[in-house]
């Protein structure tokens, strides 16, 4: 097998219509630059305009010709592209690349390259999961059907854990042995301690994110509700997405008082904001892809250097240890979130143990040098079955 080395590195080539700006694609590109042993070559096309682009293809439009004509200039544009990339020793696809794997497998096999999916999530569970497959049956059957031959086409597949990997191949029936994992992380280069202090008057518990069904947004309410009267604890909400509305809507018909939503901030502000939290919030839902995954607001909550307080299920306690670097609690119970919020409250010593441990766990496992090295083991590993001849 090859050594790779500075001076004979690994070359990849990062393929696809992926979502350049997204959190994963980023750190997996940051993670394997950082290697002194890697070389990334880009090969990439912009697709998909946005969340709302995406959702108005999945709710229909992609019945309608342009559709068709626009994925047509993408990949022609993605083809040429990938006929000027310098040579590579492997192809790996970014998220999402399920579709882009029927393409990628053609042209890396064409070189004599073995190609590797960062799968990251199911496209067909996100879609059930947000009410697609069950408001667009058709379209649910075709992002199925899809998926299922994008899967079977790299010679690798890269899960963030065996959960997740492991439905996934029950799902679509395909071998285990195709799988690696590479867990979730967060950019630290964003995500960092800074020197503003959580407020002294008053207790500050910050949600960032999407508003997603996995991320259990009416048990953070209905937790706000429990702890109404005390005049101490105030929630703080950051981002928007396709349930903001509906929780805003049900905070205000509970006249909550402790509840603040701020909506989408520049940059430098949502950090402060994190920086500032006496806990940060994680995720609380039930749905397959909230207890297959540790989100990304775990990891950046960690990387911040405050201590997270999330919904507890197998795969974030074999990713982090409860009530020594994480504070889990039951799933779709606002009661167990306001007991957890108020024992961190009232533990101040604990609570920044917990910060510290946390911090240094993501340090070691999920900050961009530490998924870049795990990254490059899975292509290593990939290359070494390859030139085995192996399937």
């Amino acid at each position: 097998m090859v050594r790779f080395s500075p001076e004979n590195p690994l070359r990849v080539c990062y393929f696809g219509a992926y979502r350049a700006g997204y959190t994963r694609n980023q750190i997996v590109l940051k993670g394997l630059q950082a290697q002194p042993d890697v070389v990334v070559q880009v090969c990439h096309v912009t697709l998909w305009q946005g969340i709302e682009d995406r959702v108005a293809q999945a709710s229909g439009g992609w019945r309608r010709p342009a559709f068709w004509r626009r994925v047509a200039g993408a990949y022609t544009q993605l083809i040429r592209a990938h006929r000027h990339t310098p040579p590579y020793d492997v192809m790996l696809i970014g998220y999402p690349g399920q579709f882009d794997a029927y393409l990628g497998r053609r042209l890396a096999h064409g070189r004599g390259r073995p190609v590797a999916l960062d799968i990251l999530m199911s496209l067909h569970l996100v879609a059930e999961e947000r009410g697609l497959t069950a408001t667009h049956p058709t379209t649910g059957r075709l992002i199925f059907q899809l998926e299922r031959g994008g899967l079977r086409r790299p010679d690798l597949l890269i899960a963030e854990n065996p959960a997740y990997g492991g439905y996934i191949a029950q799902k679509y029936k395909l071998p285990l042995e195709r799988f690696r994992y590479v867990p979730h992380g967060a950019d630290e280069t964003v995500f960092h301690p800074r020197p503003l202090q959580p407020p002294d008057d008053h207790f500050r518990v910050t949600y960032h994110g999407g508003y997603l069904p996995s991320h259990g947004m009416d048990v953070i309410i209905d937790a706000a509700d429990r702890l109404r009267d005390d005049p101490d604890v105030r929630f703080h909400f950051y981002g928007s997405g396709p349930e903001k509305e509906r929780v805003m809507g049900r905070a205000a018909e509970l006249a909550l008082p402790n509840v603040t939503f701020h909506g989408f901030v520049s940059q430098d502000e949502l950090l402060d904001s994190l920086a500032q939290a006496h806990v940060c919030l994680g995720v609380f839902g039930t749905t397959r892809q909230a207890q297959f995954t540790v989100q990304n607001k775990v990891w950046e909550g960690l990387a911040m250097g405050r201590p997270v307080i999330s919904g507890d299920s197998p795969t974030i306690r074999a990713a982090l240890a409860d009530r020594q670097e994480v504070v889990l609690v039951e799933r779709n119970n606002p009661q167990a979130l306001a007991d957890g919020l108020c024992e961190l409250k009232n533990d101040p010593a604990w609570r920044e143990r917990i910060a510290a441990a946390g911090h240094a766990r993501y340090l070691a496992g999920n900050s961009i040098p530490q998924i870049g090295r795990q990254m490059k083991e899975a292509l290593i590993a990939l290359l070494a079955m390859w030139e085995a001849g192996g399937d």
